[in-house]
């Protein structure tokens, strides 16, 4: 806390018995889609929650002041397909160091563990994670093994998903060809005996064999992943986009960035969006190989699409409060009050920026997201910028370590 912040507090204190901020952002434009807010506003935190979304709440009633002026403030973002199991012996990073970093405050994971490894998983990584991390759990029974068909397990599953309903958001099937499709029917099953979701996702060239028989499989709500991907057989030879993503659409079926080292190419992203098909949600696809080369931070990703001409309210919307419905954790995404304190502080940069897609093709754009500081339930949890630090000259004798 600062000085001046101290004294006002001070003030306020003595003056009755007003609410108290534990936590103050002020002057930032905020972007809440799930409320309707684009503008500038201040956000104040109690505890872990979020107590008031407002404008010019009164700096003397807060513990801790952050100027965000010049920033855009959002609910934490949401990322529903990435690897983060760094003992599953794949391709999973740690958790938070490649969440908490790029604003975001919920991450899935996008099918490291099956039945037979999720309570490890839970053990080692969910339970010792500062970013809230829920899973898809991989329909296959030996996820990372290359399970065969006859090891698709339901009934375990389903048991599995029953015992942690809170962790578990549905179940991922990667399709490479025709038995894989048996993956993803058992997928359905599994998810409409649990209330969940099903994500699917086309992996190696025979990916484009008849992509619309899965497509036909998905029911409302499930998604479909890697999207702008090589093996979707998104658009026809002319660049058209197939007329039955165009159907899968109207029934409902939901499309997933995914970026991933291999699920993401500006030949197919770009026309996509030149035709209006949007995503609808954007996810990094992150692991140990694409955290690398083509470097799919989800910041990357979100700063990609706005120089292929989505707006950043939108890309924000497709990061917040659509990824929560999209997951059944609608609570999630969005400036409640009462909710729990998920916050980013994003940084919109201009200059010329090179990005990469899972091609290594390049880029050029004008505009870049950088996170300048996350708070994850009532606490700042990244801060590059020091908007939560006094300047040394000011900060006194070192003391209690600090």
């Amino acid at each position: 806390m600062t000085r001046l912040a101290a004294l006002l507090l001070a003030a306020a204190l003595s003056g009755g018995a007003q609410e108290i901020y534990d936590l103050l952002i002020r002057n930032g434009h905020v972007i809440d889609p799930g409320n309707g807010r684009s503008e500038r506003l201040d956000v104040a935190v109690i505890g872990a929650r979020i107590a008031k979304v407002g404008r010019d709440l009164p700096a003397a009633r807060a513990r801790n002041v952050i100027d965000a002026g010049g920033y855009y403030v959002t609910p934490g973002l949401i990322d529903i397909h990435a690897y983060l199991d760094p003992h599953g012996g794949g391709m999973g990073l740690d958790p938070d160091h490649n969440t908490l970093r790029h604003g975001v405050t919920t991450a899935v994971d996008a099918g490291s563990t099956g039945w037979k490894t999720f309570e490890a998983f839970k053990q080692k990584v969910i339970d010792r994670a500062q970013v809230r991390l829920l899973a898809f759990l991989d329909i296959a029974a030996s996820a990372g093994a290359g399970g065969e068909a006859g090891e698709l397990d339901v009934e375990a599953a389903v048991a599995m998903a029953k015992k942690h309903p809170r962790l578990i958001v549905g179940f991922k099937a990667a399709v490479s060809d025709t038995r894989d499709r048996q993956a993803v029917d058992r997928a359905v099953q599994a998810a409409e005996r649990t209330g969940g979701v099903v994500m699917a996702g086309w992996q190696g060239a025979s990916g484009v064999d008849r992509p619309e028989l899965v497509l036909e499989k998905l029911r409302p709500g499930d998604l479909l992943t890697h999207v702008y991907g090589r093996f979707t057989a998104l658009l026809d030879p002319a660049g058209k986009l197939r007329p039955y993503y165009y159907e899968a659409r109207r029934r409902g079926v939901l499309f997933d960035v995914g970026h991933g080292s291999a699920g993401f190419w500006f030949r197919v992203a770009a026309p996509a969006l030149e035709q209006e098909f949007l995503p609808d949600t954007i996810s990094s696809g992150l692991d140990r190989e694409a955290v690398m080369l083509p470097g799919a931070t989800l910041m990357n990703v979100m700063s990609k699409l706005i120089n292929l001409g989505m707006a950043l309210e939108q890309v924000i919307e497709r990061t917040t409060v659509r990824p929560a419905r999209a997951i059944r954790r609608t609570e999630l995404g969005k400036f409640d009050e009462g909710a729990e304190a998920d916050i980013a502080v994003l940084a919109l940069e201009r200059g010329q920026f090179a990005f990469l897609d899972s091609g290594r093709a390049k880029l050029t754009g004008g505009v870049r997201l950088r996170c300048a500081l996350t708070v994850r339930a009532g606490k700042v949890v990244w801060d590059p910028d020091g908007l939560d630090a006094e300047d040394w000259r000011e900060a006194g004798p070192y003391s209690n370590f600090k």
